[in-house]
């Protein structure tokens, strides 16, 4: 067994998904493993990781829209310390996760054939995500 440790940033110019799916393949190439597992790791508490569709451009936005309907902004919230998208980007990422399993088989994430992995930003502005990467296999 090998294990590798990676880091990406992510920068984000607005709320959303931001897919980063050949970033995560290219590394998991060039680390030599053929099968194992993949995790993935937010290093935020208003950002947030998802496996979502990546073919069809109107799922993503209708899961963006879900998500400011049950988290919206303004909402009499205690915690508004960086501005009113502070605490809805709380709630978001505690609905969805910070990281991820994914299988690795000859030398790839094992996706299925719409699927793509994001981060998703819950914050308006621009922001650097770090996402660690571990792998482990042979």
């Amino acid at each position: 067994m090998r294990q590798h440790n990676h880091s990406l940033t992510i920068e984000t110019d607005c709320r959303g998904l931001h897919e980063f799916t050949r970033e995560v393949t290219g590394w998991v190439v060039q680390t030599g493993v053929s099968e194992g597992l993949l995790t993935l790791f937010v290093r935020h508490t208003s950002a947030s990781l998802l496996v979502q569709e990546n073919a069809a451009p109107a799922a993503r936005r209708d899961l963006e829209r879900f998500f400011g309907q049950i988290a919206p902004e303004d909402d009499g919230y205690e915690h508004d310390d960086e501005g009113p998208d502070d605490m809805p980007a709380h709630i978001r990422s505690a609905l969805t996760a910070t990281s991820l399993s994914i299988p690795v088989f000859d030398a790839q994430p094992v996706l299925g054939a719409w699927q793509g992995i994001y981060l998703f930003e819950h914050r308006r502005s621009a922001h650097r995500r770090q996402i660690a990467l571990h792998l482990i296999g042979a």
